[in-house]
């Protein structure tokens, strides 16, 4: 597959098996217009770098910052594994540009769109997985995403857990979340709220604090890192 050798080199990866990397790079769109030479889209690939992304950096904070509470870790965890910053990384090897995309997704920008980007660097972090195991991928994920966490460490980053989950739970959900009291206890200068995270019908966590604000965001912060755990597992 001569066609490549450029993105392996943008990459720095040589793989066995080249079909991994094609694979990892056939949007919806292309395999939904060619199903005779393309009959299968990179999201099972996405599926599993998710996971791998997420072990590798959960390991990585563990182990180089030892001083870093559980807190910290999952604030630095979120903001590495999120699609804002995997489209930037995506972007800076010009990922884009490798993309098997249907012609209305190319048309309509699609070498430049975020959900696009993200998900084909989680794919592509699968098929270097899958084709040269945890120690060469671990050394990928780490040069890719190096200069994000100097970045996010030298910020001290302060994460919208709202934002964050409505965007994790929109890309694998389709769906956004809403906030409910549920219930307000307290006197009038000292009050308490308790507010429940729902997706559709289903309660996904509480959270609680002494503004209908401060509660909806402990509420949101409880809900990200559980099902950032769950991804991670």
């Amino acid at each position: 597959m001569e066609e490549l050798s450029a993105v392996q080199q943008a990459l720095g990866v040589s793989f066995k098996d080249p079909s991994l990397l094609r694979q990892a790079l056939i949007h919806g769109s292309f395999a939904n217009e060619n199903p005779a030479i393309a009959p299968i889209p990179n999201e099972r690939l996405e599926f599993l770098g998710d996971a791998v992304l997420g072990l590798v950096v959960a390991t990585r904070l563990y182990l180089d910052f030892p001083h870093f509470n559980e807190g910290e870790m999952t604030k630095l965890r979120a903001f590495l594994v999120r699609r804002d910053t995997l489209a930037r990384v995506a972007k800076m090897i010009k990922l884009g540009d490798f993309l098997y995309l249907g012609k209305g997704e190319d048309a309509t920008g699609g070498r430049n769109k975020s959900a696009n980007l993200a998900g084909a660097m989680e794919a592509v972090i699968g098929a270097v997985y899958l084709d040269q195991g945890i120690e060469v991928v671990t050394a990928f994920i780490h040069r890719l995403l190096d200069a994000e966490l100097t970045k996010a460490i030298g910020k001290r980053i302060d994460v919208n857990y709202k934002s964050e989950l409505q965007e994790f739970l929109q890309a694998r959900e389709q769906r956004a979340p809403s906030y409910h009291v549920v219930e307000t206890s307290g006197p009038d200068h000292d009050k308490r709220f308790t507010v429940e995270v729902r997706l559709g019908d289903n309660v996904l966590g509480t959270g609680s604090g002494k503004s209908k604000k401060a509660a909806e965001t402990a509420a949101a912060e409880i809900v990200l890192k559980s099902l950032i755990d769950d991804f991670t597992l």
